[in-house]
């Protein structure tokens, strides 16, 4: 039986980070490896991710050139006014959207909200690797942590790494395998100014307490921004015949040099045949109230799973867990990931990697 597929989500609750200017370009490097990518938006107000889609169509229409598409399905938001009917209501939707995808997918891509909101949380869940992408500066530094500004060190977590400490709780709860968080600097600046090394200085401290891994991402070049309204990648400019100028060049390789630390499936072979047998289906997680029913226990197997804190910033890629898990059995995630271990729950909190307890 197929795998199933590997979950890529894209989150970071603050706007304007190249959240869907680099979930774009990894879907683009995916497909033209063979992969077939489903996708999903989360963010369903602005839609930025599927409006980059759309620009994409359209200009192939009006160019007459065919590009490789996403399978793309949308999920839309409950009105119900009872907050915990319109979470089991979302999460219902969510899951549906997934299982859908999967059965034809190797790869899934979710979009997630630039907020807090349970689609969020949804769509962090699920991943099977997480990318945060964020500008290279203390003001976007401050979504993962708080800096005490006299002494430069790390005083503790802030909202968004909570939020993502609690999601992998969520996961190892239900028996799925630790999420590979990687951190994109994007936007870094050419020069070697006293700002960039500090915040990466900052991020090597903050990775070995709460685990992730650090990625070299999109510099500030104006043709990201150009990119848009055509709905192209720098991975689809010399097939549509433009000419490829240093710049161009040089943008490019940082796309595939990122491509090269996510290390996303680097075994997984497209299918010779496209009759396959179906995707072993997605564990949905319920995320809500106390109303909201548990979700069911998944038995999975070929779980992608995080590089240990030595590998972390390395880029390592992360390492293939065969080993089949339920929510009984005991979960030994890398540094950062929650420990849930026979039928207690660990107390253990993100807090107590800042030296303060829960």
């Amino acid at each position: 039986m197929k795998k199933r597929p590997h979950i890529i989500a894209f989150g970071n609750e603050k706007g304007g980070s190249g959240k869907s200017t680099t979930a774009m370009h990894v879907f683009v490097a995916l497909a033209r490896r063979g992969l077939r990518v489903g996708a999903l938006d989360l963010d369903l107000r602005q839609k930025s991710f599927f409006r980059y889609i759309d620009n994409r169509e359209d200009w192939c229409r009006r160019k007459n050139v065919e590009l490789i598409l996403p399978q793309r399905l949308y999920v839309e938001a409950s009105n119900d006014p009872d907050r915990e009917k319109s979470w089991a209501i979302e999460g219902e939707r969510f899951n549906n959207a997934v299982l859908e995808l999967s059965e034809t997918c190797d790869v899934i891509l979710i979009d997630c909200p630039g907020a807090h909101s349970n689609l969020s949380r949804l769509g962090h869940s699920r991943a099977d690797t997480l990318v945060t992408p964020m500008n290279d500066s203390f003001i976007d530094f401050d979504l993962l942590a708080h800096i005490d500004a006299k002494t430069y060190t790390i005083a503790g977590p802030s909202v968004y790494a909570e939020m993502v400490w609690e999601t992998r709780k969520l996961r190892a709860q239900v028996g799925l395998g630790p999420t590979d968080w990687v951190v994109v600097r994007n936007r870094l600046p050419v020069e070697d100014a006293a700002n960039k090394r500090r915040v990466g200085e900052m991020l090597q401290q903050l990775s070995s307490k709460i685990g992730f891994r650090i990625a070299n991402g999109l510099s500030e070049r104006p043709i990201f921004r150009e990119m848009f309204l055509s709905g192209l990648t720098l991975m689809d400019l010399r097939d549509t015949g433009e000419e490829m100028d240093m710049s161009k060049i040089a943008a490019r390789q940082e796309v595939r040099e990122l491509m090269g630390t996510l290390a996303i499936l680097p075994d997984l072979k497209p299918e010779k045949e496209r009759d396959i047998a179906p995707a072993t289906p997605p564990t949905p997680i319920a995320v809500g109230g106390s109303k909201i029913a548990p979700p069911p226990v998944p038995v999975l197997a070929d779980q992608s799973g995080v590089t240990s804190a030595a590998d972390a910033n390395t880029g390592h890629s992360p390492k293939s867990d065969t080993t089949t898990l339920t929510a009984d059995t005991a979960l030994q995630p890398t540094v950062g990931n929650p420990v849930v271990t026979g039928k207690k729950k660990s107390r253990f909190s993100i807090f107590e990697r800042f030296g303060r307890g829960a």
